[in-house]
């Protein structure tokens, strides 16, 4: 492994550790301080409000250096949390939603960055196998931190997650001085303004960086949407305690890190497209398996939707990295994580609602969305004779992608 993507594994590995052992402890905190289960939920709408935002703030990537820009927002994050040490009672419980904003804000940021960045720091063909790896070590840090930080929330208290948390973005800070940017990727003449306008088109504009983003942007929705219904089948159809809810998020963890590891080869091989398609099934096929009355096709099925979910982020994330122009990056990269992340605002509360149905129709609909979108991506249109093709790939586009044209 190269020095700079060793750096990017370690920078991924300390970024989760703190933003998830803070993420969870901020509800606790909420909690406790107000008896208020509601509250206590709004602190995860605010770190996850801002990516709706994404397109206006990747912008300013593009507009600065880069990596210093990053350090920057890294230090202040650090600054925003160490803020959190003036909490001592209920009236100081705003404070808290406000670092939760300035957590979400600086996600989209640092997300985006590091995305912008990668390209200059690596070579094509090691994207997708650092993109995996770092997606591993922030499903490892998913199993870690949150209990950590709750075991240290109960043994000392607040104020001491968030010094620890407040380290994390400091020590990040300082790996991003340590990447060597030795390698600029050739730019094609872009427009530099319109940010959402200019995100949009870029992204969606062509089908080696639209497919994958929206084959993300379901499967991740449906994951959203499907977890009321992953806890009535735990519940309602297995008669088991709620605490069995943690082995299926072990399990699907399991996968992620797995799946993590794995998506760089088929990435080359087989280019994004290809793999964006296989893990929006592989998610669908663990959507399947989770209306089985039987425990051991419910874990089994975690396991495999904790394969597929990250396969279709890193695709599309790489695919992103890949085919877009250097310097529109940033706002590209924003506009994806918003295209990505931000239908889970609104499919979370209609499993919520769709649960009432029954547990397993909310997931036979999201492997019924799953599989459409798939189909909707394998198909093309027949060629009209006397007419172009504009709307086909170029048999170079189809090696890059991994997907042979149906004719």
């Amino acid at each position: 492994m190269r020095r700079n993507a060793g750096l990017f594994v370690v920078i991924s590995l300390l970024s989760g550790f703190g933003s998830s052992a803070m993420s969870l402890v901020a509800g606790i905190w909420i909690l406790d301080l107000t008896g208020s289960t509601g509250l206590a939920a709004l602190a995860g709408l605010c770190v996850y409000a801002p990516v709706l935002a994404g397109p206006w703030l990747g912008g300013l990537l593009d507009r600065a250096p880069r990596r210093p820009l990053v350090t920057a927002v890294n230090l202040m994050l650090a600054a925003a949390l160490l803020a959190l040490l003036a909490v001592r009672g209920p009236g100081q419980t705003w404070l808290i939603f406000v670092v939760s904003c300035a957590y979400g804000v600086s996600y989209v940021l640092i997300d985006a960055g590091e995305t912008a960045l990668l390209p200059s720091a690596l070579s094509p063909t090691e994207l997708g196998d650092v993109n995996g790896w770092r997606s591993s070590a922030q499903e490892g840090m998913k199993l870690v931190a949150p209990l950590a930080g709750a075991g240290l929330y109960a043994w000392r208290g607040g104020h001491a997650v968030v010094v620890l948390s407040a380290a994390m973005p400091v020590l990040v800070a300082i790996l991003y001085a340590a990447v060597r940017l030795h390698r600029t990727p050739p730019d094609q003449p872009t427009q530099r303004r319109g940010g959402l306008r200019t995100g949009l088109s870029v992204l969606f504009g062509q089908r080696a960086t639209g497919v994958p983003v929206v084959l993300a942007a379901v499967s991740i929705a449906m994951s959203g949407f499907t977890t009321a219904a992953i806890y009535a089948i735990v519940i309602s159809e297995l008669r088991l305690p709620t605490t069995f809810l943690g082995v299926l998020a072990s399990a699907q963890g399991a996968g992620s890190i797995i799946g993590g590891l794995i998506v760089g080869r088929f990435i080359a091989r087989r280019g994004p497209v290809a793999v964006g398609i296989a893990g929006t099934v592989l998610f669908a096929v663990g959507c399947l398996a989770r209306c089985v009355p039987w425990v051991p096709a419910t874990v089994i099925g975690a396991v495999v939707a904790g394969v597929g979910l990250p396969w279709t982020l890193v695709a599309a994330v790489t695919a992103v990295q890949t085919h877009t122009p250097s310097a529109l990056l940033g706002r590209v990269s924003a506009t994806a994580n918003t295209a990505m992340f931000g239908p889970l605002v609104a499919a979370i509360p209609l499993g919520s609602a769709a649960v009432h149905l029954g547990a397993r129709p909310p997931l036979l609909a999201a492997v019924a969305i799953c599989l459409t979108a798939v189909a909707a991506t394998l198909y093309r249109p027949r060629r009209v004779p006397g007419r172009g093709r504009p709307d086909l790939p170029t048999p170079a586009d189809d090696k890059n992608t991994g997907v042979d044209v149906i004719s």
